[in-house]
C-alpha cells in the first residue's frame, strides 16, 4: 500500500460515512467498517487510476471515497470518472450530495435496478466495481447478476472488481466463489488477482465473516455490442437477497433526504425542562 496521510484519509472517510444512509438488511445491505474502507479505497484508487469506473450498486460508499480522496489531493491518483448505479435513491442522493458539496465534476449516480436493462444512454466504462448480495442461498446467482451488468457496462473489455464473501472454510462461500469464477470464464474473463479474507462488516449475526477482492480481466478480442436485457427467469431471482427474498421492489425512494451531518428530525424527540413558577 502506498504511504498516505492517515489522518486526512480517515477524516475524508468519516465525511463519507456521516453522509451514508443506514443499511436496509432486507436487501442484504451490509456496510464495510471504516478501517477496511480506508484500505479498500486506496486499492480501488490505484486499480482504477485515470479510468472510467462504473459501480453496480455501492452502499459502502467506496465510489465517493475514491473521488473525494483524489479531489482533496490526499491521493495523487484515482478514477477520472465515477458513475454509481443503485436502486436505492438514498444512496444515489448521497453520491450527488457529496459531488455537489465538494464540487466533483466526475462523480455522479443514477437510479437503476439490476434486474432491468442498462440505460440506453449510459456511456462506456473501462472497469466496474460491485459488492452485491453475496448469494449464500442462491449459489451466487445474485452475484453473477451484478457482475453481468458490470460486464455490459464495459462492453466485455477491461476489468471488474467483485467483492464477495471470502471465507473459504465456509462451504457456501467457496461454492459461490467457484460459480462466480466459472461464470466469468464463460463470458471471456479470467481471474487476475484475488485477496481473500480481507474486509469486515457491521454484521451482527456473523461479525467475523470477511469478504475478498476478486479482480477479473477480459481476454483479448472479447468486445461485444451492448445488448442489455431484463432478468425475467424466476430461477435467477430466487433467494436473490437471502432465503426466500426474491426481488419485489424496483426502487427504494428517499422520503426524507438528509441534511449533511445532521440528524433527521424524525430520529429523536425532545423532552423539555420543567419550568418552576
Amino acid at each position: 500500500m502506498t504511504q498516505i496521510d492517515l489522518k486526512e484519509t480517515m477524516n475524508a472517510i468519516s465525511d463519507v460515512i456521516a453522509n451514508r444512509p443506514l443499511p436496509l438488511r432486507q436487501f442484504d445491505q451490509i456496510f464495510m467498517k471504516a478501517g477496511d474502507m480506508v484500505m479498500q479505497s486506496e486499492f480501488v484508487a490505484q486499480w482504477a487510476d485515470d479510468k472510467r469506473l462504473c459501480f453496480i450498486g455501492d452502499g459502502d460508499g467506496i465510489s465517493i471515497c475514491t473521488a473525494v480522496l483524489k479531489h482533496r489531493e490526499i491521493y495523487g491518483y484515482g478514477p477520472r470518472e465515477v458513475m454509481v448505479l443503485d436502486f436505492d435513491e438514498r444512496i444515489v442522493n448521497s453520491v450527488k450530495r457529496i459531488a455537489d458539496r465538494e464540487g466533483i465534476d466526475g462523480l455522479d449516480a443514477r437510479l437503476y435496478n439490476v434486474i432491468d436493462p442498462l440505460p440506453d444512454d449510459l456511456g462506456e466504462f473501462d472497469c466496474f466495481y460491485t459488492n452485491p448480495p453475496w448469494g449464500q442461498y442462491n449459489e451466487g446467482r445474485s452475484v453473477n447478476a451484478f457482475v453481468g451488468r458490470g460486464m455490459e457496462a464495459i462492453s466485455n473489455v477491461g476489468e471488474g472488481l467483485i467483492v464477495i464473501a471470502g471465507d473459504l472454510e465456509l462451504a457456501w462461500s467457496a461454492k459461490v466463489l467457484a460459480n462466480v469464477q466459472r461464470n466469468a470464464a464463460d463470458h471471456g474473463f479470467f481471474v487476475g488477482r484475488m485477496q481473500p479474507n480481507l474486509h469486515l462488516y457491521h454484521l451482527d449475526d456473523a461479525p467475523e465473516l470477511r469478504s475478498c477482492n476478486l479482480v477479473i480481466q477480459s481476454l483479448p478480442e472479447t468486445r461485444k455490442t451492448r445488448d442489455s436485457q431484463p432478468i425475467v427467469d424466476p430461477k435467477k431471482l430466487e433467494d436473490f437477497y437471502g432465503r426466500s427474498q426474491a426481488p419485489r421492489v424496483r426502487y427504494v425512494r428517499d422520503m426524507q433526504p438528509m441534511d449533511y451531518n445532521k440528524a433527521a428530525d424524525s430520529s429523536y424527540a425532545l423532552i423539555n425542562l420543567e419550568v418552576k413558577k
